[in-house]
């Protein structure tokens, strides 16, 4: 039996800086506090964790310093982004902030802010695709003071005020395909002629579905690694499946089931961009060593 990693599959950008950040300042003091997982992947966390790395919510944050072994804690911002208001509160608070928000998302956020602002002297609305509650998604809205429309499909179109301005973002990490078939439905809609959709989409994102097509045509068998509350995970895996009808999902090596590959000749292992690889090689080791 072959086993194959897929070359594409793996941590972003965006995660792998966050990571080495982390990586670094555990190296050098022992302890540092993240808001929130610092990826959608429990193993990589549980990895992080071990290495001193501890997970807070905005309540842990407000009693940081009360319960914190030192004088100083330091809080890293995770790849997604956070809103203003994490940044201010942090201020008040005294809490320093190590800043890894991904540079994609960074500048995403500006834009959209811009756009804001832009919306705010027409009378116009600020949309974004997205995912209600995920992370990244409450780190763009804060940039409109919390007021943008936020839509995950065509049913939610009905937020919308179609007689008004309209400037339209998406989640970094949505499907292309879906983002240009809801812009469509918007500008078929609209009352006025004030419509602009950006192109806000991950171009690893974009051009991953491709890559991946490719992958899953030339194994008999695929398995997807990833977060199961990993949105990007999610899609590509239910992307996979309409290329390669044999793909199972999976977070941890207990999930593995032998009868998936009993069969198979070769067996493909792929993952989304927070799936780490040396998981992906456990995975792999695992089925060579039970084969």
């Amino acid at each position: 039996m072959q086993v194959l990693i897929d070359d594409n599959a793996g941590f972003c950008f965006g995660v792998v800086n966050a990571i080495r950040t982390a990586e670094e300042h555990l190296s050098a003091e022992g302890q540092l506090y993240c808001l929130g997982d610092i990826v959608h992947n429990s193993a990589e966390v549980q990895r992080l964790c071990q290495k001193g790395l501890r997970v807070i919510d905005y309540e842990q944050l407000e009693n940081l310093h009360a319960n914190a072994k030192d004088m100083n804690p330091k809080v890293l911002i995770r790849a997604h982004g956070e809103p203003p208001s994490t940044y201010k509160r942090a201020e008040a608070l005294g809490v320093e902030l190590v800043d890894a928000t991904c540079p994609m998302v960074l500048g995403l956020q500006h834009r959209i802010r811009s756009g804001y602002e832009e919306m705010n002297v027409v009378g116009g609305q600020v949309v974004i695709f997205g995912k209600p509650g995920h992370a990244e998604v409450i780190g763009l809205n804060g940039q409109t003071e919390n007021t943008a429309v936020i839509v995950s499909n065509p049913d939610d179109l009905s937020q919308i005020d179609f007689s008004r301005p309209i400037r339209l973002y998406s989640q970094t990490t949505k499907s292309k395909e879906d983002y240009d078939r809801l812009a469509d439905n918007i500008r078929a809609r609209m009352k006025c002629d004030d419509f602009v959709a950006y192109n806000t989409i991950c171009g690893r994102v974009m051009n991953r579905t491709k890559s991946l097509a490719e992958f899953a045509q030339v194994v008999d068998v695929l398995l997807f690694v990833g977060g199961a509350s990993s949105s990007n995970a999610h899609y590509l895996y239910e992307f996979c499946r309409t290329v390669q009808k044999r793909s199972y999902f999976l977070s941890a090596l207990a999930q593995l089931d032998r009868q998936w590959y009993a069969d198979a000749n070769t067996v493909g292992i792929t993952g989304a961009t927070s799936t780490p690889r040396w998981l992906m090689e456990q995975l792999r080791d695992a089925i060579l060593q039970n084969h």
